[in-house]
């Protein structure tokens, strides 16, 4: 598969979720942003489970418990925190800095050189997500923001360690995504019950909502990122995230009747243009499936 193939359904998994806000308001009851989380990774986890038949083995059990707490577990919590606590377009512009620590971490932990026209480039999309989400009543508060932050460090995290640690020998990429989200979804199954209580009456709408955020914004949007990590440069997939926040723009701005501003446009061209130049400008080097072989050619830099 070529490199722009990748890179194309990689973007699918940001631009699914970018759907997540629309599909919250509209259709999930209120108050229970954990039980959605929850109903999000676990029926996802387990499904995936079962389609790849393959279950983690030896220090796997560890890896995959540590990527499904970065990448799931404590990423929801955190991004429901700061939602509560901040302005949607406030969390989605901390969410937007993602690709700098991204470059930080690939240097420090991957040995991934910086290059200069990358780093503008996510420098850019940073500053593009802010104009397109970042309203003039916009209220900070510290909680929020380090609610925010913290949870956009952790995906990083785990999108690092995702690519440092590659993918057993012999296991598919919707088995592995399936661990990740089984370990994810039951770190948030008694936090869930802990902090929300008994789950709401659920309606069709409900239903279809739960529905759509599993399997779209579950198995199949973390299946596609999982893989697109493992097979691009790990700054790659981080200007790609930048899609969520814009497709929900667009999406708020068509099908809920929220204003579209010429600022906001302006934003989106620089995200585009971030997105765009920053896989111009990286260079794909492919990641055995084998960590070992992984961690050899990391060596060998």
């Amino acid at each position: 598969m070529n490199r722009l193939t990748t890179v194309l359904l990689t973007a699918l998994a940001p631009m699914a979720w970018g759907t997540t806000y629309l599909v919250t308001t509209e259709l999930l009851p209120a108050g229970h942003p954990l039980l959605a989380g929850l109903l999000r990774s676990l029926p996802a986890g387990l499904v995936a489970i079962a389609i790849g038949r393959s279950l983690p083995r030896g220090s796997w059990w560890l890896k995959s418990l540590a990527l499904g707490v970065l990448n799931i577990g404590a990423f929801f919590p955190l991004l429901f925190l700061a939602a509560e606590r901040l302005p949607g377009g406030v969390a989605a512009a901390v969410a937007g800095v993602q690709p700098l620590i991204v470059l930080a971490l690939g240097s420090l932990v991957l040995h991934e050189r910086i290059r200069p026209l990358t780093a503008a480039a996510a420098t850019v999309g940073a500053g593009g997500v802010a104009l397109v989400v970042l309203g003039p009543a916009a209220q900070l508060d510290a909680i929020g923001i380090l609610a925010a932050l913290g949870g956009v460090t952790a995906t990083a995290v785990g999108m690092i360690l995702t690519k440092r640690w590659g993918r057993p020998e012999g296991v598919g990429p919707i088995a592995y995504a399936g661990w990740q989200l089984t370990a994810g979804g039951l770190l948030l199954l008694p936090l869930t019950f802990l902090i929300e209580g008994a789950p709401p009456q659920i309606d069709g709408g409900a239903a279809l909502g739960y529905l759509w955020l599993g399997t779209v914004g579950g198995l199949f949007a973390y299946t596609l990122w999982f893989r697109g990590i493992q097979r691009l440069p790990v700054i790659a997939p981080g200007l790609l995230a930048l899609l969520s926040p814009v497709v929900a723009t667009l999406l708020g701005a068509t099908v809920a009747g929220e204003s579209f501003t010429p600022l906001q446009a302006i934003g989106m061209t620089l995200v585009l243009g971030a997105l765009v130049s920053g896989q111009l400008v990286t260079r794909p080097k492919p990641v055995p499936a084998v960590p070992g072989a992984a961690e050899s050619a990391l060596v060998r830099r």
